[in-house]
């Protein structure tokens, strides 16, 4: 699906892999206030092709979906449909970084509300998680333009930067169809 300024997003494929490379090297300053401390191995090929083709297997069972934000063959972002659960809680979480020189551009909003569609109508889930630490208000106003919903926050909830942090929880309900 084509976003703004060009920019597209897409399923990842394994090919992503050195792409990812060169991106999360060139975000390493900007992401790292946002996600976990990444071992050296990580910014390597053989790092970045074994979390896709984990990821990827997860997909190929229905546990996860994997997406990318391409502008041209340089990847921006991503955005993945975490711990996808059936039956009657039909819920995922969703995780997602956008490169530093493409933030402030309504991007993040536009592939959060696509997922959210695809979640809705053509993977069936009910409603969809997410966290931010307690500061990340671009990330809370990305989630709020999205519709979903603060309900809670987790103490000590995941290992960021080096260090157990406090998250505001959010969710959106999708929609009241049936699990069944």
């Amino acid at each position: 699906m084509k976003l703004s300024d060009g920019v597209v997003l897409r399923l990842a494929t394994e090919d992503d892999a050195e792409a990812l490379v060169i991106a999360y090297d060139r975000n390493r300053d900007h992401l790292k206030y946002w996600e976990p401390r990444r071992q050296e191995e990580f910014y390597t090929l053989a790092g970045q092709a074994q979390r896709l083709k984990g990821l990827l297997e997860q997909q190929a069972r229905g546990q996860a979906m994997a997406w990318v934000l391409a502008d041209g063959e340089r990847v921006v972002g991503r955005i993945t449909l975490n711990e996808i659960v059936r039956g009657p809680f039909l819920n995922a979480h969703v995780g997602y970084w956008l490169d530093a020189g493409y933030t402030g551009r309504g991007l993040a909003t536009e592939f959060v509300r696509e997922v959210c569609r695809i979640a809705d109508q053509e993977l069936g889930l009910h409603r969809l998680a997410a966290g931010t630490l307690l500061d990340n208000t671009a990330s809370q106003a990305v989630l709020r333009k999205n519709g979903f919903e603060p309900y809670g926050t987790a103490t000590r909830y995941l290992e960021i930067d080096g260090r157990w942090q406090d998250h505001r929880l959010f969710q959106r309900i999708l929609n009241d169809r049936p699990a069944f």
